[in-house]
């Protein structure tokens, strides 16, 4: 399982999931990705899982790379205790994940052969995902740039006019 080494606090707060990712929501390594459509914590294990259903798909062929880590902590109390007592100890590690993240990422196989191969890890995590190629992701994002620009101009324009 994935885990960090050390940390500098053990027990952590649970945080906010507000907004779209502003990091790691580029295709950096491979030419094909998963990318996550909704916020959530995914566990170690999920992301293990996720690992191994892709990598038996491709049968070793090809590269895999897990853009994701499970830094965050989360603690959980016993069944059946009372409230109070302090902070239950850590259960397990969580990586943050929210909306336009890229989660996997993988090169060296035929399109179909990853577009099932991340089918099969989309199953294992708890979270809505969609398979994307690098160029569909570099697409996107410039007419999500474009817009955001066009956007800014007519708000100059407004406020010049006022």
């Amino acid at each position: 399982m994935l885990m960090p080494k050390r940390v500098k606090h053990r027990k952590m707060h649970r945080g906010r999931m507000k907004g779209h990712a502003t990091q790691g929501n580029r295709i950096s390594f491979g030419e094909f990705g998963i990318v996550a459509l909704e916020p959530a914590w995914i566990t170690s294990r999920q992301i293990e899982a996720a690992r191994i259903a892709m990598t038996r798909h491709i049968k070793r062929g090809g590269k895999v790379w897990i853009r994701i880590f499970p830094d965050k902590s989360y603690t959980k109390k016993p069944l059946e205790t009372r409230m109070g007592k302090g902070k239950a100890p850590v259960e397990g590690w969580v990586a943050v994940i929210k909306p336009g993240r890229v989660l996997f990422e993988m090169d060296g196989v035929a399109l179909d052969v990853a577009k099932e191969a991340m089918r099969l890890a989309i199953f294992k995590l708890p979270i809505r995902c969609k398979f994307v190629t690098k160029a569909d992701l570099e697409a996107m994002s410039a007419v999500v740039a474009d817009s955001e620009v066009e956007t800014a101009v007519e708000a100059a324009q407004e406020g010049a006019q006022d």
